[in-house]
């Protein structure tokens, strides 16, 4: 498999497996480098943004597991050079029987197959809880 190829399949994976809440921390942990970090840019849900590293990646992918009754992402585009890559997608999600939809673009590194880094813009449709 060439770099494009090993990065798009890490990113696929990557989002399949936070969007699945059946999927386990052990299923996410093992597509993180350890020395990951994830930054999203200020938006309605965090409107100081934020930067976590794995731990508190992790404790959100858990957290976000008891709260949301259904969720999904559609990767719409992904652009693939190397070890970077360009993704925009959707994430549909419902919390406390609220639809909520996000918009996203964001910004991955791959490094030997794992996620080191991950930025993301995410732009949510209006909605009230």
């Amino acid at each position: 498999m060439d770099d494009d190829a090993s990065t798009a399949a890490a990113i696929r994976a990557y989002f399949a497996t936070v969007a699945d809440l059946d999927s386990t921390e052990a299923e996410l942990r093992a597509l993180l480098d350890p020395d990951a970090t994830f930054r999203e840019l200020p938006n309605a849900i965090a409107p100081n943004g934020h930067v976590r590293d794995v731990e508190e990646t992790i404790a959100g992918f858990l957290a976000g597991k008891s709260r949301l009754s259904t969720q999904e992402i559609d990767i719409d585009e992904l652009l693939v050079s190397g070890d970077r890559a360009a993704v925009r997608s959707t994430w549909r999600g419902t919390i406390a029987g609220t639809a909520i939809v996000a918009h996203m673009a964001g910004f991955v590194t791959v490094r030997d197959g794992r996620i080191l880094a991950h930025d993301t813009y995410d732009c949510y449709e209006p909605f009230t809880l």
